[in-house]
């Protein structure tokens, strides 16, 4: 009876909050299979970037970072849009250097499509997604309301998990981050 109880002191058993949380740790081992990062012209998800990989790296999660190009019901579906081309390089680089740094696999890719939200659930789909990471929307009406239409729509229909990350003006976690892809980028030529 003693030594039950000396052991019972010393491994109380677990509280209704630690099992929630060893609950909750298991279940994001167990449901993050596939991770999309979506970029766009106004969807900037370069902050969440390193975040993304971190989490993908200690899950073993399979990575993928998407540019969608929004493309005018004017144009043919599959048309050439150089400029949209080359801002989409140059952020999938920023996001494959990001992920590099983190020792992680990433698979890029463009899609056209004639809303960035419509891109983005086909995408899901098709896919085995098991979560959606949108940066902030900067977009010159919605500077002060970062969470836009496509983000909206995007989480409200998106049949996975989405995270949303809102970069703080005067946030301290990701400030080091953004400096240095900031001087990265003043440092890189321009795809062409």
């Amino acid at each position: 009876a003693i030594a039950g109880t000396l052991y019972w002191m010393l491994h109380p058993p677990a509280t209704a909050v630690d099992q929630a949380a060893n609950r909750a740790e298991a279940d994001v081992e167990q449901l993050i299979g596939s991770v999309v990062v979506v970029f766009s012209e106004e969807i900037h998800s370069e902050n969440m970037m390193a975040l993304t990989a971190r989490l993908a790296r200690r899950v073993r999660a399979r990575l993928l970072a998407v540019y969608v190009i929004e493309v005018p019901h004017q144009l043919p579906i599959d048309a050439e849009m150089e400029k949209e081309q080359r801002a989409a390089l140059t952020v999938l680089a920023r996001a494959e250097a990001i992920a590099r740094k983190q020792n992680v696999e990433l698979q890029t890719e463009t899609i056209p499509a004639r809303h960035v939200s419509q891109g983005v659930l086909d995408l899901v789909k098709t896919r085995d997604v098991h979560m959606i990471v949108l940066g902030s929307y900067r977009e010159g009406r919605y500077i002060d309301a970062p969470l836009g239409r496509s983000i909206e729509l995007i989480a409200a229909r998106a049949p996975c998990d989405v995270l949303i990350g809102v970069q703080g003006h005067k946030g301290q976690i990701l400030a080091p981050l953004r400096d240095a892809m900031n001087a990265q980028a003043a440092r890189e030529p321009a795809p062409r």
